[in-house]
């Protein structure tokens, strides 16, 4: 059976207005009345488009699916604050009110799960009001550049404007994407991967990526006090194991899962964990 990644979530948009007027692009997809909601965060430099296999196999299992275009990614925009961690996470809470979210699951995926992470430790109170539990999915609390190589060469590359230049290249590009992916390089992840990074505006997106850098709170984790789930492929590059250690290290009763031989795009590589650790979180 051939998977298509590069499947858009079929569902009418709604734009949610941010703090700072940012809109921001949302779907819903599933029953409204369903009590069981799972809002979807993706990382840096893709769109809401990359989470189509696991939308749909939630819908299918009767889940209330919201998924929405970070700031300055897909079809939002940005306010007049610009692009940074503070302005995500009110981002994130704007749309779980929009949606009037109760006892949700909220996955975040690498810069997803960075932005999660900072919400959970300063503003535990509001998210416990929408939120039952978080899936932290090939991500970090910050200090991306530690003991990695391949970060140390890619974000410079991005800040410098040369990536965009780089990306242009078939060969790169390709390379690019299999970095990110484990024991398997699927074409079609591939394909998909890179169509969606190379219509990303990088230049505006450079402060997230400076922040994943610059902060770090790995020594805040033992505020969070909301149940969550850490799941990293053995093979991720781009998060080392050792930040998912930390992670679950600091996270108090958090759950660890490795999923063997896979790497940073859990989303596509391996599906099927993913829904299984999201419906344990839900129920």
């Amino acid at each position: 059976m051939t998977i298509n990644y590069s499947q858009q979530l079929s569902a009418t948009e709604r734009v949610i207005t941010s703090t700072d007027g940012t809109k921001i692009s949302t779907v819903s997809m599933g029953a409204d009345t369903s009590d069981k909601v799972v809002l979807l965060a993706h990382g840096y430099a893709v769109d809401m488009h990359c989470w189509n296999i696991i939308a749909d196999d939630l819908v299918q299992r009767g889940y209330k699916v919201i998924a929405f275009d970070q700031r300055g990614h897909g079809r939002s925009t940005v306010g007049s604050q610009g692009v940074g961690s503070q302005q995500m996470v009110d981002d994130y809470l704007a749309v779980l009110r929009a949606y009037e979210v109760r006892n949700g699951v909220l996955v975040g995926h690498s810069m997803g799960g960075f932005i999660a992470i900072r919400a959970l430790v300063e503003q535990s109170t509001a998210m416990a009001q929408h939120l039952r539990g978080c899936l932290l999915m090939a991500t970090f609390a910050g200090d991306v550049n530690r003991k990695n190589l391949q970060n140390r060469v890619q974000i410079p590359l991005i800040q410098s404007g040369i990536m965009r230049k780089l990306i242009s290249n078939k060969g790169i590009a390709r390379n690019l994407a299999k970095s990110l992916l484990g024991d398997v390089k699927d074409a079609g992840m591939i394909n998909a991967f890179i169509d969606t990074f190379r219509k990303s505006d990088l230049k505006s997106l450079v402060p997230i990526l400076m922040a994943f850098v610059k902060e770090n709170r790995y020594a805040q984790l033992s505020n969070v006090t909301m149940p969550c789930t850490i799941i990293v492929g053995t093979k991720d590059k781009t998060t080392p194991p050792f930040h998912t250690d930390a992670l679950h290290a600091g996270i108090k009763n958090s759950k660890l899962v490795r999923v063997a031989g896979k790497g940073h795009m859990l989303n596509w590589e391996a599906p099927d964990a993913l829904v299984q650790e999201i419906t344990a979180l839900a129920s």
